[in-house]
């Protein structure tokens, strides 16, 4: 299925929670000289600007983002803070970046991007603002793409598996899938996004992950109010194998941030 479109949901606080720990892990991975490689699955557009008429209709960026820029969440140095600026300046104040640009922002010459986006608009409009020589889209299934991957060169890195959630299979499917990529590269920072529904529609998918048993396994969700009425999402969730150290400090002190919501 391919009729989503991020662009109405661009800069909400689910967003805000997962480029939080995104930038951060990024960030720190890059402490090190050594190249890395990074991998998305459903990357999106890449760029969203908050005062299209698909972002004003749902309010959830002026909620999000712009809610938690009035109120100092994060420090001008912060990593996400940082990939906001340096987007804005580019493309102009109304902008917002997805991971593929949150990533191209924080990462450097001597790493490899790379992105999957099936959808034909998204995956246009990302080749767009793509620029950098060491950063590819590819028009492909992320999970097919991410399996041709791995392990990567390099070999260190991180792979963001964040789907629409179209079809309630992919809960099912995903512990399996995540298993299986980090069998291939046991040395991954895998990072899986998930949206908490007033149905709880996650929690036999988060059981299942439990009895992985994964490595360094960082789970993350923090809630808050429905964007509109009857909207079912009422929070986000995050799951990060071989989380970076310090990563849970930072997750932490987000949780802090939102029960103040």
């Amino acid at each position: 299925m391919l009729s989503y479109q991020h662009i109405y949901h661009a800069g909400n606080l689910a967003d805000v929670q997962k480029h939080t720990l995104l930038a951060w892990a990024l960030s720190y991975l890059t402490q090190k000289d050594k190249p890395l490689s990074y991998v998305e699955t459903h990357a999106g557009r890449g760029l969203y600007r908050l005062d299209s008429d698909e972002a004003l209709k749902t309010g959830e960026a002026a909620a999000g983002i712009e809610r938690v820029q009035r109120e100092d969440w994060f420090e001008a140095n912060h990593p996400l803070a940082c990939a906001i600026s340096a987007a804005q300046s580019r493309f102009g104040g109304a902008c917002y970046p997805g991971s593929p640009l949150i990533a191209t922002n924080l990462l450097r010459p001597q790493d490899s991007l790379h992105f999957a986006e099936l959808h034909p608009q998204e995956h246009a409009a990302l080749e767009q603002v793509l620029t950098s020589g060491n950063a590819k889209a590819y028009k492909q299934d992320g999970y097919e793409l991410a399996q041709s991957l791995l392990p990567p060169t390099p070999r260190r890195g991180m792979l963001l598996i964040d789907p629409s959630y179209e079809m309630k299979s992919e809960y099912d499917r995903l512990p399996g899938i995540i298993n299986k990529l980090h069998r291939k590269w046991n040395v991954g920072v895998i990072a899986l996004w998930y949206p908490i529904l007033t149905d709880n529609r996650h929690l036999k998918m988060n059981s299942e992950f439990n009895n992985l048993h994964l490595p360094r396994l960082l789970h993350h969700e923090v809630t808050f109010p429905a964007a509109r009425q009857g909207h079912g999402m009422i929070g986000s969730g995050m799951l990060i194998v071989n989380a970076p150290f310090g990563l849970e400090e930072e997750a932490n002190r987000l949780s802090e941030l939102f029960e103040k919501i």
